[in-house]
C-alpha cells in the first residue's frame, strides 16, 4: 500500500525572531511568527506526512494553546511524525517541498535543510526535495509579509 499526503503552511514575518527554515537558521532581517520556531517548511512537511497517515494536522498533535511546547524546534515535530508513521507500520519513502518567498534566497541553504529534514524523518537526504520560488511580487508573500510552503509525502506499508 502506498499513500500520499499534502501539506501547506504560512507564517507572517515578525521582528526580533530568527528565521528558521527546514531546521536551518538563515540570516535575515526578520523571522517568522508562531508558537513554535515557526519553521513553515517543516510544518508543511509534517502535515503532508500526517495527511498520508490519515491523521489530524500538526495543530492537533502540537496545539498552539500548549505552553509546554512554546518555541519547540519544528524538527521535533517531524521526529514525532516519523514516530507516528512507524507505529502505524508505515515507512516514509520521500517528501518534496516548495518554499514560496520573495526573500531570503534559499538555494544556498537547501542542502543543509535536506539533511536536517532527512535526519528528523529517519530517511536519506536524497529522499527529500527542497525547492523555492517567488510569488512574483503578488499577494502577502509578494509584499514580503510572510512565507508559505507546500509539501507532499509518499509513505508505504512496511
Amino acid at each position: 500500500m502506498v499513500r500520499t499526503g499534502i501539506g501547506y503552511d504560512v507564517h507572517p514575518f515578525e521582528e526580533g525572531r530568527p528565521l528558521v527554515l527546514g531546521g536551518v537558521t538563515i540570516p535575515h532581517s526578520r523571522g517568522l511568527k508562531g508558537h513554535s520556531d515557526a519553521d513553515v517548511l517543516s510544518h508543511a512537511i509534517a502535515d503532508a506526512v500526517l495527511g498520508a497517515l490519515g491523521e489530524p494536522d500538526i495543530g492537533y498533535w502540537f496545539p498552539p494553546s500548549d505552553p509546554s511546547i512554546e518555541g519547540i524546534c519544528s524538527l521535533k515535530i517531524l521526529e514525532k511524525c516519523a514516530q507516528i508513521a512507524a507505529e502505524k507500520g508505515m515507512r516514509i519513502e520521500n517528501v518534496d517541498s516548495s518554499l514560496i518567498a520573495e526573500a531570503p534566497r534559499v538555494k544556498p541553504h537547501a542542502a543543509a535543510m535536506k539533511q536536517h529534514i532527512a535526519t528528523a524523518l529517519g530517511i536519506q537526504p536524497d529522499q527529500v526535495g527542497v525547492k523555492a520560488t517567488t510569488n512574483e511580487r503578488l499577494g502577502f508573500v509578494g509584499r514580503e509579509e510572510g512565507i508559505a510552503a507546500m509539501a507532499v509525502a509518499c509513505l508505504s506499508k512496511i
